[in-house]
C-alpha cells in the first residue's frame, strides 16, 4: 500500500465514521478561521499591543511567518502534490475549492507555530490555542483538502518553527545578559 493510498483510506474512514450533517456545518467553518493564518495572525496583533504581552506577540509572529516560508514558498512548490479532491474529483466539497498544491498543510503549520510558540512562552493561552489548532488541523481532513500526511508536516513544521524561534529568542536574551 502506497502513502497516498493510506492516505485516502484515513480520509475515506474519516467521511463514512464522522461524516453528518451536523459536523459538515461545523467543520467549514473551524477550517475558515485557519485562512491566511488569520486568528493566529490577529492574536499576535493583539498580544503586540498589549505591553504586557508584546514579547509574546512578537514571537508569535515570527513562528507564524517562519511556518508560512518554510510550507509555502519553499516545500509546497517542490512537492507540488495534488490536492486529495484533485485527485478524487468525484467527491463533494464542503468549501470553495482551495488553490494551490497539498502538501505540507499551511493550516496546520502555522496553527501549531502559534501554539508551539505559546507554550515554550509558558502562555496561558496555549491550551486553547492547542485545541483550536488540532481542530483546525483535522478539519482539513474532514473537508477534503488535504492529506493525513500533509496536516502531519505541517503540525511537525509548526512545532518546530514556534520552537525554533522561542529558542533563538532564549539565545539572545541569554546573550544580552551576558555582554
Amino acid at each position: 500500500m502506497t502513502i497516498t493510498q493510506l492516505d485516502f483510506s484515513v480520509l475515506d474512514w474519516i467521511q463514512r465514521t464522522l461524516g453528518n450533517p451536523v459536523a459538515d456545518t461545523i467543520f467549514p467553518f473551524i477550517t475558515h478561521l485557519g485562512d491566511g493564518g488569520l486568528i493566529w495572525i490577529l492574536l499576535a496583533l493583539t498580544l503586540i499591543i498589549l505591553p504586557r504581552t508584546r514579547k509574546t506577540g512578537i514571537i508569535l509572529a515570527i513562528s507564524i511567518a517562519s511556518a508560512a516560508i518554510v510550507c509555502l514558498i519553499i516545500i509546497k512548490p517542490l512537492a507540488a502534490r495534488a490536492r486529495p479532491f484533485v485527485q478524487n474529483p468525484g467527491f463533494q466539497l464542503l468549501i470553495p475549492p482551495p488553490y494551490g498544491f497539498s502538501f505540507p498543510s499551511g493550516h496546520a503549520a502555522s496553527s501549531f507555530a502559534a501554539a508551539s510558540a505559546l507554550f515554550f512562552r509558558k502562555s496561558r493561552l496555549f491550551v486553547p490555542a492547542a485545541v483550536l489548532a488540532f481542530l483546525i488541523a483535522f478539519s482539513r481532513l474532514y473537508v477534503y483538502v488535504h492529506f493525513p500526511t500533509d496536516v502531519l508536516a505541517g503540525m511537525l513544521i509548526g512545532l518546530a518553527a514556534g520552537a525554533a524561534v522561542c529558542r533563538i529568542d532564549r539565545k539572545i536574551q541569554k546573550d544580552k545578559k551576558n555582554d
